[in-house]
């Protein structure tokens, strides 16, 4: 199977995963975020918890970083930015698009995963993997060119001298919730993911996984800024995501801090 057949095989499974919401159903405006998708379980508790303290509902939109600052260029209209690397939001304050330079909010990390039966050894050097490589049809990374945990996935297999043996099996997702997902329903035997993703239960019961080691690729350095004409509703969210609370529950995520 080639990775166009590939790819149009499962485009109807992995949509739903590009762009995710939660819209309000009434009452006051909802804050409106557009965040990467390594956040997509972590974000969503956080929304949860500032919704029963606070009151004020948050829908999210969950994709590509570097897809979401285009379309912020073309005017999306979002009040708050969450990008899994900073270089984004700097080119959108550059350009005048947000409020300021904004807030680092964590720092990322990748893992390798497998479907939950398969029996390819897992371990943070990949040795195992690359031992079991005559089994591997399909490897699951984020697409490099707009996605930086694809773009991180990319710099750990370079380091590890696995880049140029996963070129001709790799298919890409647009986001890395979408890269999880091939692997995740059987349709690449391997990948490599978001921590955040892989230690949510609903991954976690689907697929096995090895945290990398962080030095095998520049640090994903996560910031998020307001939109220019953001809501102050929005303005309270973004200070809420830098409290303790906000944290601890990234953290439950292995996410960490400066």
């Amino acid at each position: 199977m080639d990775r166009r057949s590939f790819v149009g095989g499962v485009a109807a499974m992995a949509a739903g995963t590009a762009i995710a919401q939660t819209r309000p159903a009434g009452g006051s405006a909802a804050v409106r975020v557009a965040a990467a998708s390594d956040l997509k379980f972590a974000l969503a508790d956080i929304a949860d918890q500032y919704q029963r303290d606070a009151g004020q509902k948050v829908q999210l939109s969950l994709g590509s970083s570097g897809q979401f600052a285009q379309q912020i260029r073309q005017g999306l209209p979002v009040d708050l930015y969450m990008a899994a690397d900073e270089a984004f939001v700097f080119q959108l304050a550059d350009a005048g698009l947000t409020r300021d330079r904004g807030a680092l909010y964590a720092l990322g990390r990748i893992a390798a995963l497998v479907p939950a039966q398969s029996t390819v050894p897992l371990d943070a050097g990949l040795v195992g993997l690359r031992a079991a490589w005559p089994g591997i049809g399909h490897f699951a990374i984020a697409n490099p060119e707009h996605a930086p945990y694809g773009r991180a996935a990319q710099q750990a297999l370079e380091r590890l001298g696995l880049w140029e043996l996963a070129k001709p099996r790799l298919v890409m997702g647009e986001n890395i919730a979408q890269a999880t997902q091939y692997v995740t329903s059987g349709a690449a035997q391997a990948g490599i993911s978001a921590l955040s993703l892989v230690l949510a239960p609903e991954v976690a019961r689907l697929a096995r996984h090895v945290a990398l080691p962080e030095g095998l690729h520049q640090p994903l350095r996560q910031r998020m800024a307001l939109i220019k004409g953001a809501s102050s509703a929005a303005a309270d969210f973004y200070a809420y995501l830098q409290t303790e609370p906000a944290r601890a529950l990234l953290r439950r995520y292995g996410f960490s801090f400066d």
